[in-house]
């Protein structure tokens, strides 16, 4: 069983694997629905996709979705390694606009849980990355929400110089001067 770790985002965890390792090599679950339920959620993935970023200093980000197909997001690194970072974008949220980042790679198995309504990106820490996400709702375009990589309201910290940015990711707006964060249904503990 994975253990989790809380981040400092409400509803954020990192999900570090246990591997039972023999002659063979090794053998790890880093998601199982039932010890999950430990953190206070009933998740269930209904669609899965895997991308794989060429070039070091790349960003992707930063992305959620909104409404009826908010998500919650399990991504793991599974070549390379990343920063992840997680902006949280909740109106009511204890911890509105305050963003958290973790390095995940293929060497440490480790993955993170992003409660809906919380943005997610990650730069490329070295040439071809690949993550595998999990999305607990459907890709739904016209629900698609963001925030620019650069905004100043959340002053993001990224280790490398961006070398690749997606013209959709250099578009989304600024957020406005007392931006209250988007409306979605928090679970009890994590509103203020």
């Amino acid at each position: 069983m994975p253990l989790h770790q809380q981040l400092g985002i409400a509803g954020a965890y990192v999900l570090t694997p246990e591997p039972v390792r023999d002659q063979r090599g090794w053998f790890t679950r880093y998601f199982c629905v039932d010890g999950f339920r430990e953190t206070g959620r009933d998740v269930r993935f209904v669609q899965f996709n895997h991308s794989c970023t060429s070039r070091q200093g790349t960003i992707r980000g930063m992305h959620l979705q909104l409404g009826d197909a908010a998500e919650d997001k399990l991504v793991r690194c599974i070549r390379g390694r990343v920063l992840d970072v997680l902006v949280d974008l909740r109106r009511g949220s204890a911890t509105l606009l305050r963003h958290v980042s973790v390095e995940l790679s293929a060497a440490d198995g480790r993955a993170v849980f992003i409660p809906r309504g919380v943005a997610h990106g990650f730069q490329s820490l070295c040439d071809n990355v690949e993550l595998l996400y999990h999305h607990s709702n459907y890709y739904t375009p016209r629900s698609e929400a963001g925030l620019r990589y650069d905004d100043p309201a959340v002053e993001i910290r990224w280790p490398l110089t961006a070398v690749d940015v997606s013209p959709k990711d250099r578009a989304w707006p600024l957020l406005a001067y007392g931006f209250s964060g988007f409306d979605v249904t928090l679970p009890p503990g994590e509103d203020g």
